[in-house]
């Protein structure tokens, strides 16, 4: 009964990161193996009395594989931080192979992905080679997440049960809304028993001022910033509220801060709708495509075995049912990255004969789990707990009548009709307390804004939006596939992203790349 996720984090080709999961489990270094220790001068500039211990701190680095790791402390309620409990933030540091020019503190999205372990665990992946060699690149968990102190709601068989397990009753019956009204409501009392107060302060802006806590606490008086996706979330905020502390910043798969969740859900489904049929377009020039005919008889081919799948799921080989909410987040896992097209072509050849392997390859890759039934993180209910905090949510029965309209028009393929909105939101013990408006970051120092016009996760108008509202903002256009656009090895973007960070100049004009 798991509702769609929004938003997006920039992940590895999913071929990659199968074999990357398998050397992290088998290689992961705890802190402190080898190696000594270093300390972090901090900047010593000037705050409030209640904030200086904070902002004072000195972190102490510890080896953990090739890395330093730390724990950084922060309030929990930086608006009350001297009558608030403190939490932790977990950090790994790549130190600069060259020349330093400063750390680069380095965010993947989600929200709710752990920005330690893709720097501890994927860091070619995370930024190039320049990058590597000029900065001390650094990924943190955000509060919340991961190593941070961390948003804890159920165990892994709990977890399980919630994602994959199917409602008892028909679909937009008095029963099933009283059945998924139910499974949000104890997903929610599950958080708040197992995580306290915490999920009260897991909001982005939180997030934003722990990060120029970080900034002050490893020496630096300008923050260099690399966020992906959702991180781009983190970026444009902190360059709205910190403008003078900008350093060189770079937001990629950028959102628009003005948009309400509809919004968000509407422009994600029109992409990813879009997206799926630039794969049929696609498939019949590659090998072993499923599908024959028009990109719409395909489409509408799709649609009936979604609609076949609400009535009559497959079963796998480990009892678990894939139906129609699986199956969309299969498709949606492997339209992030076009290299990972040729799953779905394996996919839908494989239901074909009554088979799921590559549907649940695909949808726990999704949902970070692994073939073990265990999950690698806590990166969904993470998710829930930051976008209940950061968006006003719908309760009106018409107006939710109106949206789900709206989306099933948008995306027609994957979308039916619902009598429900947002149920996780809703009954989720928390609420939003401010509603979404533009950022300006006057005052800043030039930034970049990079959008992918065949994203589906953050939509390319969002990034024009975006480079629009901030002041300083260059935007960066790559014309293709996928989701984010740096450190693909396109040459355009990579350099003009390069040459920002090691040398903070900014394109002559606003590129367009291609690859």
């Amino acid at each position: 009964m798991l509702t769609t996720r929004r938003k997006g984090v920039r992940a590895v080709g999913i071929a990659a990161a199968l074999v990357a999961a398998t050397l992290v489990l088998s290689g992961c270094v705890p802190f402190g193996t080898s190696g000594g220790a270093t300390t972090s001068k901090p900047t010593g500039e000037k705050v409030s009395a209640e904030l200086q211990p904070y902002y004072s701190q000195v972190l102490r680095w510890k080896a953990c594989g090739s890395q330093q790791c730390t724990f950084a402390k922060a309030p929990m309620d930086w608006k009350h931080p001297s009558a608030s409990t403190d939490i932790s933030l977990a950090l790994t540091r790549a130190s600069a192979t060259g020349t330093r020019l400063g750390s680069l503190f380095v965010n993947p999205g989600g929200p709710g992905a752990s920005g330690y372990d893709t720097v501890h665990d994927n860091l070619k992946f995370a930024v190039s080679a320049t990058l590597r060699k000029s900065f001390d690149v650094i990924g943190w968990d955000p509060r919340g997440v991961g190593r941070s102190s961390a948003v804890k709601c159920y165990d892994d068989a709990g977890l399980d049960d919630y994602i994959y397990g199917l409602a008892k009753n028909p679909v937009n019956s008095p029963a099933w809304v009283a059945e998924v009204t139910t499974s949000a409501t104890d997903l929610g009392a599950a958080c708040l028993k197992n995580t306290g107060r915490l999920l009260d302060f897991v909001d982005t802006q939180s997030t934003v001022s722990d990060l120029d806590m970080l900034r002050a606490v490893v020496g630096d008086t300008k923050l260099n910033y690399l966020g992906y996706s959702y991180g781009s979330d983190i970026g444009m905020f902190y360059t709205d509220r910190f403008a003078d502390r900008v350093g060189r910043v770079v937001l990629d798969g950028a959102t628009d801060s003005t948009l309400s969740i509809f919004d968000v859900d509407l422009a994600q489904s029109k992409a990813f709708e879009t997206a799926l049929r630039h794969y049929l377009e696609d498939c019949p020039s590659t090998k072993n495509c499923p599908f024959t005919g028009s990109v719409d008889d395909s489409l509408a081919k799709i649609s009936a075995l979604y609609d076949h799948l609400t009535v009559s799921p497959l079963t796998a080989p480990d009892g678990r049912k894939l139906d129609n909410n699986l199956l969309s987040t299969a498709i949606s896992s492997a339209l992030y990255d076009k290299s990972s097209w040729p799953y779905l072509s394996d996919m839908f050849g494989e239901i074909r004969k009554g088979k799921t392997d590559t549907a649940f390859v695909l949808a726990d890759f999704y949902n970070g789990r692994n073939s073990d039934g265990t999950y690698k993180d806590n990166s969904l209910v993470a998710f829930y707990a930051v976008m209940c905090l950061d968006y006003p949510v719908v309760t009106d029965p018409a107006e939710i009548a109106r949206q789900n309209a709206l989306l099933v028009a948008a995306a027609p393929t994957t979308t039916r009709p619902s009598v429900v909105g947002d149920v996780v939101c809703q009954n989720w013990p928390f609420h939003n307390r401010t509603p979404p408006s533009p950022v300006s970051g006057t005052g800043a120092a030039p930034i970049l804004v990079l959008a992918t016009t065949g994203d589906p996760a953050t939509p390319y108008q969002w990034g024009v939006a975006l480079s629009k509202q901030l002041q300083s903002a260059h935007l960066i256009t790559r014309h293709g596939e996928g989701h984010t656009a740096y450190n693909r090895g396109i040459a355009c973007v990579d350099g003009a992203v390069d040459r920002y960070f090691t040398t903070g100049v900014v394109p002559s004009s606003d590129p367009d790349c291609t690859g």
